[in-house]
């Protein structure tokens, strides 16, 4: 398993003897080696690259080791050295802690400073700033990819393309009349300048990353184009600034205000200017107005998250205590159901067995024992109903399948003194259980409106059939035979009927039909949503007095 990386590793050091081969093979030899020695020295700077991913610092130490002695030398290796030097140093920041990072970075100060060095020409602070600022910076890169910013969580992009476009507008007009002052060609320093604006409009998500990319384009307009440092300068106080919105570190904050105060002075301070007191404290002044700003609006962010999450919190608690206050309430509710209902049909269950066995054999006795069982059915109802009203997550349990529930309410409002002719579509099997479910209960329903409101005697006709994508429950019946003495009724069958409906997504249509008869019809979607929301509801009276719901919203859920 240790050699899995094996070939990255040659890949590493062919890649850093070809780098050298290709910047020092013109070259040829110094002063001190000769022009064979081109290939040695590339190989020799090259090659510990395949060991840097397993040991970065002592490849750091060797490689400034490198090009302290390629610069004594003369040879053009010594621009490789500095290159896989930065290299090596950042991955010990990325790889290491801070003790071998301080090492590395010590060493790698060091080593470039005697690179830059000239026999007979004076170090200036410049050249100090450079020493330091050329390892720093793929330190500082290293070190920032481990992580110190989060994720961020707003997905709006409006402020980034503000950022971008205000960042062109301000590159493009503030320097293009003097792209051709420098000595790279006019397209470089324009893509620069475009580049450098639109780093701004990534620079909420990669803040670390855009601030040294500034401080680099800083760094080159310095050497190459003075007359747009002002421009790079703001535009790398305003990256200072997203970085300390974005980073709570004070830590990290005091790494990028030091590395800007250095940049700024590079920027701004001039071999000829007088350095005083007063003007350091304006420089350090305003290298501090950005960090103060950003740090303001970083800490208004966490506020706002804070009182969101405040809020959200809130509300789920709030939307608990009402869940419970709700749970208790149907408690409540389904124990005083049960004291009540299911001691009066229990009553009545037992008197009607004790009077089926006192009653002579026929159609007394034939009545007693259906009310028997139509009250023990109706406990278990009962039971299962109190258990939903107990427990919302439970799902009511069929006692059996629901065309055979469909076919034995028939027959018992057959026995009860109804003609009915029932009519069951077989293709109804492949309809989801629930809609079969909500068709029994409707026929049950039903069924008992015709025997309280028409009386035995009564003509019925029952249809539950399939058409396209949808379960059709049809009920008529005809005039009642005589007048009749109707039975007390709660009013909430027909409204419990549109309700277990329009759960379904259905429609539903009560009333008068031409013949003096009453027709009840049910539609429910055999592919209905899962609802989560139900939309207004129209009634429309038709000519006839017929009843009918229509939904003027539609439906909206997810899926079934």
């Amino acid at each position: 398993m240790r050699w899995r990386g094996v070939p990255l590793d040659l890949v590493l050091a062919a890649a850093g003897t070809a780098l050298d081969v290709l910047l020092s093979a013109k070259g040829g030899g110094s002063a001190l080696l000769p022009g064979n020695e081109v290939i040695p020295m590339a190989v020799g700077v090259g090659a510990p690259m395949g060991l840097v991913r397993r040991a970065p610092l002592a490849v750091s130490l060797y490689l400034a080791a490198f090009l302290v002695f390629t610069d004594q030398v003369g040879s053009f290796t010594s621009n490789t050295a500095q290159m896989l030097l930065c290299v090596s140093v950042g991955l010990v920041a990325y790889r290491s802690g801070w003790r071998p990072t301080c090492l590395a970075l010590g060493v790698a100060v060091a080593a470039t400073a005697v690179n830059l060095a000239d026999p007979g020409i004076a170090f200036t602070t410049n050249a100090w700033m450079y020493s330091v600022l050329v390892p720093a910076l793929p330190v500082l890169i290293g070190a920032y990819l481990r992580g110190p910013a989060g994720r961020l969580k707003d997905a709006d992009l409006t402020p980034d393309v503000l950022l971008a476009g205000g960042g062109v507008a301000f590159t493009v007009l503030s320097t293009w009349t003097d792209w051709h002052n420098g000595t790279q060609p006019v397209w470089v320093v324009g893509l620069l300048a475009v580049l450098g604006g639109l780093s701004l409009g990534v620079a909420r998500r990669f803040p670390g990353l855009v601030f040294m990319f500034q401080s680099v384009l800083l760094i080159a307009a310095d050497q190459y184009l003075n007359d747009t440092v002002t421009t790079c300068l703001i535009l790398t106080l305003i990256a200072l600034c997203v970085f300390a919105m974005r980073i709570a570190s004070w830590a990290w904050i005091t790494v990028t205000y030091v590395t800007c105060t250095m940049l700024a002075s590079i920027a701004i301070v001039q071999d000829s200017t007088e350095v005083t007191a007063f003007r350091v404290a304006v420089l350090m002044a305003l290298v501090t107005t950005p960090v103060a700003i950003g740090r303001y609006l970083g800490v208004r962010q966490a506020a706002a998250e804070a009182e969101g999450l405040r809020l959200r919190e809130s509300a789920r608690l709030a939307v608990a205590q009402v869940r419970a206050d709700q749970l208790f309430e149907r408690e409540n509710i389904a124990r005083e159901v049960h004291d009540i209902v299911a001691h009066h049909v229990g009553a009545m269950v037992l008197r009607a067995s004790a009077a089926r066995y006192a009653a002579p054999e026929g159609p007394v006795a034939d009545a007693l024992a259906d009310i028997r069982e139509t009250g023990h059915q109706a406990l278990e109802d009962l039971r299962g109903l109190l258990d939903v009203l107990r427990d919302p997550g439970r799902r009511p349990d069929m006692a059996a399948d629901p065309a055979a529930l469909i076919r034995e309410c028939a027959e018992r409002m057959t026995a009860a003194g109804l003609q009915v002719e029932l009519e069951l579509d077989p293709a109804t099997a492949h309809a989801p259980l629930v809609a079969r479910a909500s068709a029994a209960r409707i026929v049950q329903e039903g069924l008992t409106n015709v025997l309280k409101h028409a009386g035995p005697g009564t003509q019925v006709s029952v249809a539950v059939t399939t058409a396209g994508q949808g379960l059709t429950v049809h009920i008529r019946n005809g005039s009642p035979p005589t007048t009749i003495e109707r039975l007390p009724s709660s009013g909430r069958g027909l409204a419990g009927m549109r309700e277990r409906v329009r759960a379904l997504g259905g429609t539903l249509t009560a009333g008068l039909d031409q013949d003096g008869g009453w027709l009840l019809t049910a539609t429910m979607p055999t592919a209905a949503p899962h609802i989560t929301e139900l939309h207004a509801t129209e009634y429309v009276v038709g000519r006839t007095g017929c009843v009918t719901e229509r939904f003027t919203g539609g439906l909206t859920g997810g899926g079934a």
